[in-house]
């Protein structure tokens, strides 16, 4: 196949430079280069020469950076600018902690930051990730999503369950699905390669999470679990609980706070306590071991999720929302 020739006078991207460097690195040769790029041999000859030396190879890195220099670009962006180092320290603290490029620029808007004025979208945050020097450190490892596409939900045949006492979703209040008040729980499970797995719990309204660390997966140890998170908070925080048709709920009956349980294979009606899963599972990859995870450590995961400022709730963290809700009398 014949391809065009790349149009004269177009810069080369940071992409090709990292194409360059895997392919001088592979001992090919320039003229081999420039037809796989598409580019003509005196292009790709310069770019070698002028970002390399004897005892300098090329790199991409150092390669991208020189051109910038040489442009003389004087439309820096926001985090690139020597008077919002502050700014830019704040971004990257909050990347590191887990937060979304939202959820920091939210935060930055409600609360004040010392020796910060200025304030940044979220979009800026992305862009200085993706096409500033933000891609150097290489930030985006630091977001949830690494992938552009998002996974799509299949459905299936469905099936009755055979859980006791079971009370459908669909005979829930209507206000629960409004997240109108607080006190409305959703609660699922996260298993790991030993015998020990999570129990979670999520409140609709606050977004406040409960993590506890299960022994084993029996239905027994989960409602212990369950019962553990309900007495660190006041009775009237808990209306209440959306579950799934797992097996750990098979006791469900034994806590005396209303059940409600998803539709089968549904878990979309506890999006809540999926998306936590989500979260959690960045601390904890799929084969994990919580045979090996203290309780003090799961604890540890939990307050740092609780202490995330979310957009939802105007980007003051889930403890700053239950606490102020506990004082108004819960």
């Amino acid at each position: 196949m014949k391809f065009m020739p790349m149009p004269k006078g177009r810069e080369i991207t940071f992409f090709e430079r990292e194409r360059i460097e895997s392919y001088l690195r592979m001992k090919k040769k320039k003229v081999w280069i420039a037809k796989t790029l598409n580019r003509d041999y005196s292009v790709i000859k310069r770019e070698i020469k002028r970002n390399s030396g004897e005892s300098m190879p090329y790199t991409a890195v150092n390669a991208q950076e020189y051109a910038n220099r040489r442009k003389h670009k004087t439309n820096k962006r926001k985090l690139e600018k020597e008077e919002n180092i502050r700014l830019k320290k704040f971004v990257e603290d909050g990347l590191t902690k887990g937060y979304s490029p939202e959820e920091i620029s939210g935060r930055l808007k409600k609360v004040k930051i010392a020796g910060i004025d200025e304030t940044i979208s979220y979009e800026s945050i992305y862009d200085y990730i993706y096409n500033g020097q933000g891609r150097y450190g290489g930030w985006y490892r630091y977001l949830r999503k690494k992938r552009c596409e998002r996974r799509r939900h299949f459905s299936r045949k469905k099936n009755g369950s055979k859980l006791k006492f079971r009370v459908s979703i669909n005979e829930r209040e209507e206000i629960v699905a409004m997240k109108e008040r607080f006190g409305d729980w959703e609660t699922d499970s996260i298993v790991s390669s030993g015998k020990s797995a999570l129990s979670v719990q999520y409140e609709r309204k606050s977004m406040l999470c409960k993590i506890c660390k299960c022994e084993n997966r029996t239905a027994s140890v989960f409602e212990r679990a369950l019962r553990r998170s309900i007495r660190s908070l006041p009775e009237s925080l808990w209306l209440t609980i959306t579950r799934d048709n797992g097996t750990e709920n098979a006791l469900h009956f034994k806590t005396d706070i209303p059940s409600f349980f998803c539709n089968p294979y549904s878990p979309w009606q506890k999006g809540g306590v999926e998306n936590i899963n989500g979260l959690i599972r960045e601390y904890f990859p799929k084969g994990s071991n919580f045979d090996k995870v203290t309780a003090k450590e799961i604890y540890a995961i939990q307050e740092r999720l609780n202490n995330r400022p979310r957009k939802s709730l105007g980007y003051l963290t889930p403890n700053e929302v239950i606490r102020e809700e506990i004082k108004k009398g819960h």
